[in-house]
Parts: structure tokens; C-alpha cells; sequence
């Protein structure tokens, strides 16, 4: 897929053989492995497809919140990111939950907050990022 005039963030490559739903994945330099869970028929030898989503997620908000509080010189000593992915019907929602540990005041807490909904796989996610499929 072309990239022309676009810059380029990220960079993955998802491949599957006959071992049911057993998924080899190549991200940058590193391989990973997705499956899907046992009740669903995989393995489970690595996470399924929706707590990858969730740990980007996750990881995307705590670096941005330590980068934030770092670049603030706030007293920040470990931020915590629980996420649950959870369907009302047809109504997918994430919960997320952000524990903080540090002397914070109120008023950066209420900072961090903010800028906790301005991650960059946060804007992602809630702006339905377009997706384009070619077959080759």
C-alpha cells in the first residue's frame, strides 16, 4: 500500500498458516504472536486481537502521561493503565482507569485527565481511524 505524501507512524505485518488462529506478528523489529482464547477455539499463546488494541492503547497513555509529567518536572513516580473492552449489544465501548502514584496536586491530576484523552491512539480510536484494504 502507498504511503505517498503520507508520514508513516507505524508498521506491522500479521501472517497466518494452517495451526488455527495461531498469528506470527511483526511490528518494527520484534515479533509477537496473537491467538484467540481456548473457548474460541485458539490457544491463547499470546494476546487475542482486541487486547492488542488494548495494550496500545494503554501504552500510548502512559507514555504520553509520563512524557507530560516529565516535561512538567511533576512529582509523577508510576502511572497505572487498566483497560476492559466491553459490548452493550451492539455498543462496543473501553473503560479506562488511570491510577496514579506521586505528590500531586489536584489541579494536575485534572491535567493529566485532559491530556489522558489526547493520546494519540485515543484521538485514533474515538475518530474512527479510515481504514483501506487492498488484495493482492
Amino acid at each position: 500500500m502507498s504511503v505517498k505524501g503520507a508520514q508513516l507512524i507505524a508498521k506491522a505485518r500479521a501472517t497466518i498458516g494452517w495451526t488455527k488462529y495461531e498469528t506470527d506478528i511483526a511490528a518494527g523489529h520484534h515479533a509477537l504472536k496473537a491467538d484467540e482464547h481456548p473457548v474460541l477455539g485458539g490457544k491463547d499463546i499470546g494476546p487475542a486481537p482486541f487486547e492488542y488494541l488494548l495494550s496500545g492503547l494503554g501504552a500510548c497513555t502512559a507514555i504520553t502521561l509520563r512524557m507530560y509529567a516529565d516535561r512538567k518536572e511533576w512529582p509523577l513516580e508510576a502511572i497505572a493503565v487498566d483497560l476492559r473492552y466491553l459490548r452493550d449489544g451492539d455498543t462496543p465501548r473501553i473503560e479506562r482507569t488511570i491510577s496514579l502514584t506521586g505528590s500531586l496536586t489536584e489541579e494536575q491530576r485534572a491535567r493529566i485527565a485532559e491530556i489522558a484523552e489526547k493520546t494519540p491512539v485515543t484521538l485514533a480510536i474515538k475518530g474512527g481511524v479510515g481504514i483501506r484494504t487492498e488484495l493482492r
